[in-house]
């Protein structure tokens, strides 16, 4: 066994059934339970997996895994509780790549995904140690088994013998096989959500007798909501609270609640949780705040001990407004309004805002929880549920951290394809953040990494609580536009012109209207209209001839969505016209999104109801307008593009790149900026096209080098190298355009006098021809994973800051989009008559970076500056890579926060 698998720490995970079980290692003390886990099979499924029944073979399989460890094996025992219900193993046996296998599980616990489960965590550990393939005998009839390895998501191959078949297991990763645990782990995670979000009992703890507590609020909002299922308090000196009977104690209730909600002192949560955890209790909410370090340990504990899934601590409480439970334990002001949005927060001030915010709009709230110090049920869990609960058509976030991003991206991916995801961006900034040692880390902001984040996984990130609104509500009430471009209709000059910059600003097209509508629309409007964008239809425009209008712009190809921009008139208050009722008596349900801007409207957003059935938003501010029609855009260009994958690499030496940097950290057991050679050994391994370049240590290697090198014209480039250097350009450590030998030796000699005791030898290359200078490199941030920047590069890189980033492993979308997304984009695709640039050497290169940095959790950061773009291809001129003793982490492993 590996040092690696050895420190392998102890994690918990759901069952399919949404039990919690530890996943760890075997240790020597279980060589006892392990014995009665097999002794305890029935004599069929002891047959099953040893082939034979034999009085010795519980002792013997007992031994074996509690042996001392030996490298290339592995056991990992599922249990619940303290007590081992499966087992699984691999074996190299010396062979290196491939490993024996074998999965038990307890006769009582079949069918409820513990054999998958414990292969999982093996597949993952076997990856970590380069093993590519598990082997494994089974009997014919053992379908359980077989089944268990079909259904993976893995490439299986069987191959029969009589009454034994041999499995050949392929563990490279792939997308069936990240589907397939994604399946698994949403379908396990919804039901371990069931005793929260739908539970059959409620037990309220802390709940006091007298006005004014927490307890008491929440207890109070259960009973008034109407609660349908059995409601509890517990509180030793009462017997009954608000008309709710009370008990003293947990274990008193005369039922187990699924659910309990804590509103005690801090001090006492976590004796109460482990009370409620030995009850059987399924789900706590814990509305403390102020837990020290050790509380917060203690109640983790006792939720992980005992399955409980927990929500909080310090949190606004859970609601589920679905008229067959009617559930709110909060202690918000008032009961939220049932609808369709699912609305999770990190705060309960947040929270309070999106609840009285979806509540005044119309679009009500599905379900809502306020995840608090979020211990355990994050966004994604809610995500998750909102998918698969029936009634949310639009799911709204507030999340202040994120515990696995990766996998929450993934989550998002998914379901943002069925529904809108809305984020509040919370936390854009960090005036704390450290000096950075590069040019990539320096770029790497933490709002550049969350909005990689959003971008890839289709989020509408909007900057406010109330920009998020005016955003749910248009993709609540109005169907997705095709695209950016925008007609604006108004009945007021001023107003059309405070639209039209709108617009502009939002990134939004306004076409001028064709010869054809504009004679359409001449002929609806009144005398002294004009038609242009925006149409201006004069203050003495009709209801009748406004709605006619939009019609007529409506059926027009060249618009995808119509702002209609209206001030309340004299004129039309004579003539008894509501041009407001233009919009809602709407005709049909319009293919176009439509929005309203009144300005004289007093609050920000509105849902004006149509005479179908529908609603049309209407907004106080142009501005809020634009930026809502803008996000529908952006969801619908997201939309339409299909899901980019991850492109296959060829010569890539992934092995040898894992050595590479393994042989580097055993020298350098702190990390460190690898030197020219094996930062180019490392780049070797991926394809990386470096610039030609040799390595001299005294002056008479640099003039051989630099006769080597010389390109057509004679001239190279001389650079300074010593360990910890990083900005050559500031040291003056570059020598260009030197021609000649003499200068060759000149500069030489030049860098070993000005960096004496420091300079232990120069990188000589031919300089350069001309083409764009770019910079590209990867900076591997501890919580969202390595992200890929790319941009303007040269010296004033970090002044310039034309930067773009997406998530590693880059598909081919996410590079088209690294690609375009900076300013100097166009310098690519041929400026001003110049030609293009290779544009495909230059996605390989991202790929083969962003491939690097996923295979390499030891990459924290790699610098590519100046990267050389021409038509002819491709090089990088400058490149530096920084590792460290990083462990590689699953991030799609099912495990437990």
């Amino acid at each position: 066994m590996s040092h690696d698998a050895l420190s392998r720490p102890q994690v918990h995970a759901l069952l399919a059934d949404g039990t919690t079980v530890c996943i760890r290692e075997v240790r020597p003390g279980d060589h006892e339970q392990l014995r009665g886990f097999y002794e305890e099979m029935s004599p069929d499924n002891l047959r099953l997996r040893f082939f034979a029944i034999s009085r010795r073979s519980a002792e013997m399989a007992a031994d074996r895994a509690c042996a001392a460890p030996h490298p290339g094996y592995l056991a990992l025992v599922a249990e619940t509780q303290g007590r081992v219900i499966g087992l699984a193993e691999y074996d190299t046996s010396g062979t290196g790549h491939e490993a024996e296998i074998s999965i038990a599980v307890a006769d009582t616990l079949h069918h409820r995904g513990v054999g998958t489960l414990l292969t999982e965590h093996l597949v993952s550990a076997a990856r970590a140690e380069g093993i590519t393939a598990f082997k494994a005998d089974a009997l014919c009839e053992n379908h359980e088994i077989l089944r268990l390895f079909a259904d993976l998501g893995l490439h299986t191959a069987r191959h029969f013998d009589g009454p034994e078949v041999r499995c050949t297991i392929e563990l490279a990763e792939s997308e069936s096989y990240l589907t397939a645990v994604e399946e698994r782990g949403r379908a396990a995670d919804v039901a371990s959500l069931q005793p929260l979000l739908r539970p059959d009992a409620v037990a309220v703890v802390g709940a006091g007798r007298k006005p004014g507590s927490v307890g008491r609020a929440i207890l109070h909002h259960l009973h008034s909501g109407g609660f349908t299922r059995r409601l509890f308090a517990v509180n030793p000196a009462a017997t009954s609270i608000l008309g709710v009977p009370s008990y003293p104690s947990v274990a008193a209730l005369p039922r187990t609640p699924d659910l309990v909600v804590l509103a005690v002192p801090a001090a006492a949560v976590a004796e109460t949780a482990e009370e409620c955890g030995k009850a059987g209790v399924r789900a706590l909410l814990v509305v403390t705040a102020g837990l020290d370090a050790d509380q917060a340990a203690a109640l983790l504990t006792s939720c992980r001990t005992y399955g409980m899934r927990l929500v909080g601590p310090n949190c606004l409480g859970v609601s589920n407004t679905d008229p067959e439970l009617r559930l709110d334990a909060t202690f918000a002001a008032d009961h939220p309004r049932p609808g369709t949005a699912g609305v999770a927060v990190q705060s309960g001030g947040v929270g309070i805002a999106l609840l009285d915010g979806m509540s005044r709009l119309g679009i009500g709230v599905s379900s809502f929880v306020s995840l608090g110090d979020k211990f355990d049920v994050s966004g994604n869990d809610m995500l998750q549920w909102w998918e698969s609960d029936g009634r949310t058509d639009l799911a709204l976030l507030h999340l202040e951290s994120f515990g696995n991003p990766r996998a929450f991206s993934r989550t998002a991916r998914r379901v943002t394809r069925r529904m809108p995801v809305l984020t509040v961006d919370a936390g854009r900034t960090d005036a704390g953040r450290r000096a950075a040692a590069s040019h990539t880390a320096a770029a790497a902001t933490r709002t550049m990494t969350r909005g990689a984040l959003f971008t890839q996984a289709g989020i509408t990130a909007t900057r406010s609580v109330g920009e998020l609104l005016e955003a749910a509500a248009l993709m609540h009430a109005q169907p997705l536009p095709a695209g950016p471009r925008v007609a604006i209709v108004t009945n007021a000059g001023g107003a059309g012109v405070l639209a039209a910059d709108a617009c502009a600003e939002a990134g939004l097209i306004l076409p001028a209207p064709t010869p054809q509508l504009v004679d359409d629309l001449l002929g609806v409007l009144p005398e002294g209209a004009a038609v242009g964008n925006p149409v201006d239809a004069t203050a003495a425009v009709g209801e009748e001839q406004l709605m006619e209008c939009l019609e007529r712009i409506m059926r027009n190809g060249g618009v995808d969505a119509v702002l209609v921009a209206l001030v309340p008139t004299a004129v039309a208050a004579a003539t008894g016209d509501d041009l407001v009722r233009a919009l809602t008596r709407a005709p049909g349900r319009r293919a176009k999104p439509i929005a309203a801007v009144r300005l004289e409207q007093a609050l920000p957003v509105e849902l004006l109801a149509t005479s179908d059935g529908g609603a049309v938003p209407a907004y106080a501010e142009p501005q809020a307008a634009a930026r809502a029609l803008a996000h529908t855009a952006r969801r619908a260009a997201w939309l339409a593009r299909p899901a980019g994958t991850v492109p296959a690499l060829a010569d890539v030496d992934t092995a040898r790149a894992h050595a590479v940097a393994e042989a580097y950290l055993d020298a350098h057991p702190d990390g460190g900026w690898l030197d020219p050679r094996v930062c180019a050994e490392l780049l070797g391994c991926y394809g990386i096209p470096l610039s030609p370049w040799a390595w001299a240590e005294t002056e008479d290697d640099a003039v051989l080098a630099a006769d080597r090198l010389r390109g057509a014209d004679g001239r190279v480039v001389m650079k300074g190298h010593w360990p910890g250097l990083l900005h050559k350009s500031v040291e003056h450590a570059v020598h260009l355009d030197l021609r000649g030998d003499s200068q060759v030796r000149a500069a030489f000699r030049d860098l070993e006098t000005r960096f004496a005791g420091r300079l232990t030898g120069v990188v000589v290359q031919p300089l350069a021809a001309r083409g764009t200078e770019l910079f590209a490199g990867v900076v591997q941030d501890q919580v969202f994973g390595p992200l890929v920047l790319f941009g303007l590069g040269g010296t004033a890189t970090e002044i310039l800051a034309d930067h773009a980033a997406r998530l590693a492993p880059l598909t081919d979308h996410d590079v088209h989009d690294l690609i375009t997304a900076p300013r100097c984009a166009p310098l690519l695709f041929g400026a001003n008559g110049e030609r293009p640039a290779d544009l495909e050497a230059l996605e390989q290169l991202l790929l083969r970076l962003s491939r690097m940095a996923s295979d390499l959790p030891q990459l924290a950061e790699a610098d590519f500056n100046p990267v050389l773009a021409s038509p002819g291809g491709v090089s990088v001129l400058d490149a530096r890579v920084r590792l460290l003793p990083n462990r590689q982490q699953d991030p799609y492993l099912r495990r437990l926060r």
